[in-house]
């Protein structure tokens, strides 16, 4: 017999989502920062910065679960 087929847990635009918003929310940041600031790098930081976050908040909602193991009490041991 063949296994069931597992299903995605979540829709792919959901990853592109999290990327393109955490970039365009912490470059805008990072933009206002600059003009605030009267500096010219902010906005390449919070770009970074808002990549990294959508990549964690990506692989956090899409990591699969952990299956739970038996755990063996020491008491039967003996």
């Amino acid at each position: 017999m063949s296994q069931p087929e597992e299903k995605p847990k979540g829709d792919p635009w959901h990853a592109f989502g999290y990327i393109v918003a955490g970039v365009a929310f912490y470059g805008f940041l990072g933009w206002l920062a600059d003009l605030w600031l009267g500096t010219r790098y902010l906005v390449a930081i919070g770009i970074l910065i808002g990549a990294a976050l959508g990549i964690y908040m990506t692989f956090s909602r899409f990591r699969p679960e952990p299956t739970e193991q038996p755990t063996q009490d020491p008491e039967q041991d003996t």
